[in-house]
């Protein structure tokens, strides 16, 4: 798609009509979530909440101001996501820190949550041992921490930028007193048991990535993408650790892609692993599906 024309954003323009023709730029850049984005930068820009935009639409934006919104709306228009201009990513009741080179945690991956927790109460008490494995930046791990009061962490990634990331959110959302983080491949060198493990592991084929939406694709890290030839090489690892640390009653909580569902099951299933539970994504497709030793 070639560029579109750079947006009628100029000094003393009402907020309102930037907002406007932010929204109109973005939509011929072919964003789809053309005006939330739009508002977003725009916020941002002005360095307002969404209370002053409504309250003070009239309101001239200033050279600065017209200046920071017409560059963020170029990196937004060229493929960036929203959530890595800002630095932060809205994710369960969460605000959380999004940085480079880590992955941009999405509402699918709710759906894991939501299954974390409902596996996690099944013989009426809560998990006191969590271990999310790929944690990335901390999203899953700091979202069943928030609903399991009682509970204590382990956050495990081979990435650098991916342990120090969950750190940080973990401490902006008072939890790192009550959780570890450690750079390692899966389950390697764990000592259970554990009463829940969560884990949203790559899974795209290696030879899909070159076609996914540039937003992931240029913006995410490979290494939290490339799931091997068939999808499904972390899998095979996640499911070989996972009864040696698993507690009595513990359960291992996964996320896949469109149509994975059932390969993942095997897999689990060959490992002793039976299914217990599953949940479907914000789209109605199965997204996440909880194993238990039998």
């Amino acid at each position: 798609m070639p560029a579109p024309d750079a947006p009628l954003i100029v000094v003393g323009l009402s907020r309102d009509a930037s907002l406007s023709a932010g929204r109109a730029f973005l939509r011929s850049a072919g964003v789809d979530a053309a005006d939330e984005d739009a508002r977003a930068l725009l916020l941002v820009a002005c360095g307002i909440d969404r209370l002053a935009l409504v309250t003070a639409a009239a309101a001239p934006v200033s050279e600065s101001e017209a200046q920071q919104y017409r560059s963020l709306l170029d990196r937004r228009a060229a493929g960036e996501p929203t959530s890595r201009i800002l630095g932060r990513r809205a994710f369960w009741t969460l605000d959380l820190e999004v940085r480079p080179g880590v992955l941009d945690p999405r509402p699918d991956s709710e759906a894991l949550v939501r299954l974390a927790l409902r596996v996690g109460r099944r013989h009426g008490r809560a998990p006191r041992r969590i271990l999310d494995l790929g944690c990335g930046s901390g999203a899953l791990l700091c979202a069943v921490l928030d609903e399991f009061a009682d509970a204590h962490g382990v956050g495990v990634d081979l990435s650098d930028e991916a342990c120090a990331a969950t750190r940080a959110n973990l401490a902006a959302c008072d939890f790192g007193r009550r959780a570890a983080v450690f750079r390692g491949r899966w389950s390697a060198a764990l000592v259970g048991p554990f009463d829940l493990i969560v884990s949203n592991p790559p899974y795209i084929r290696a030879g899909d990535i070159a076609g996914l939406d540039r937003e992931v694709r240029d913006h995410d890290p490979r290494l939290a993408l490339d799931g091997g030839p068939d999808g499904l090489d972390a899998y095979r690892e996640l499911f070989a650790g996972a009864p040696d640390i698993l507690g009595r009653d513990g359960v291992i909580a996964v996320e896949f892609g469109s149509g994975q569902a059932g390969d993942v099951e095997l897999l689990a299933n060959g490992r002793g692993l039976q299914k217990i539970d599953a949940e479907q994504d914000i789209t109605g497709r199965p997204r996440a599906s909880a194993f238990a030793i039998t």
